[in-house]
């Protein structure tokens, strides 16, 4: 797997690199600020860039930026956002073209080596990672709205743990029920919410996240 890695600080772009060389990955270049990003990526096309949302030089934003623009040039050019906080616009942001191969963790998460190397996996491999923390901010955010006042409280977990990409057997597995129940909640949460009904499950994350952050 070929990627491209931004991080400004010296000792976790180091260490990113030894995780990612360690389990068969090649960092074609890893930069430190956000136009060194955009061109690293235009240039090399990486299989997933990992990219921390605050860069140099504004220390804001600048990597969701570099990022976002390279995917414009480069539709769906897979993206795994590292953030200190939980920010769930900027999750919004990632989201927006709703084209998939996307991921926003928090660098917390590093620390959980095989964790964070699935959800770099997942990612290249065109699905949706994200971090359960900011799930649960999106849903705080928007528990009283009308429709999600709707959902039982089954099927708030079961959006939440749909949301981080999960797939319904994984979802069964975490909640000690059936795949058919999973898929019977799934289909309530769908309706309830007024979406469309997929059988792809990336298709699914992205929309139900998109009506989180409307």
């Amino acid at each position: 797997m070929r990627v491209v890695l931004a991080e400004d600080l010296t000792l976790l772009r180091d260490g990113l690199m030894r995780i990612l060389h360690a389990y068969e990955c090649e960092v074609l270049d890893a930069v430190s600020d956000g136009p060194s990003l955009l061109r690293a990526l235009t240039t090399h096309r990486p299989d997933v860039a990992i990219v921390d949302v605050r860069l140099p030089p504004t220390f804001t934003d600048e990597g969701l930026r570099a990022a976002t623009e390279a995917r414009e040039r480069i539709p769906g050019l897979p993206i795994l956002v590292l953030s200190q906080y939980v920010e769930p616009l900027y999750a919004a942001e990632l989201l927006s073209d709703g084209a998939g191969a996307v991921g926003y963790l928090l660098k917390d998460r590093v620390m959980d080596v095989d964790r964070f190397i699935g959800a770099v996996r997942q990612v290249a491999d065109g699905g949706t990672v994200m971090d359960p923390e900011v799930v649960a901010a999106l849903l705080g955010r928007r528990s009283t709205d009308p429709p999600l006042q709707a959902l039982t409280q089954r099927e708030r977990e079961v959006l939440a743990l749909m949301s981080e990409g999960r797939t319904n057997a994984a979802i069964a597995a975490r909640m000690f029920i059936t795949e058919k129940s999973v898929s019977k909640h799934s289909n309530s949460i769908f309706l309830k919410l007024g979406l469309e009904r997929s059988e792809e499950d990336n298709r699914r994350v992205l929309a139900v996240l998109a009506y989180l952050q409307a």
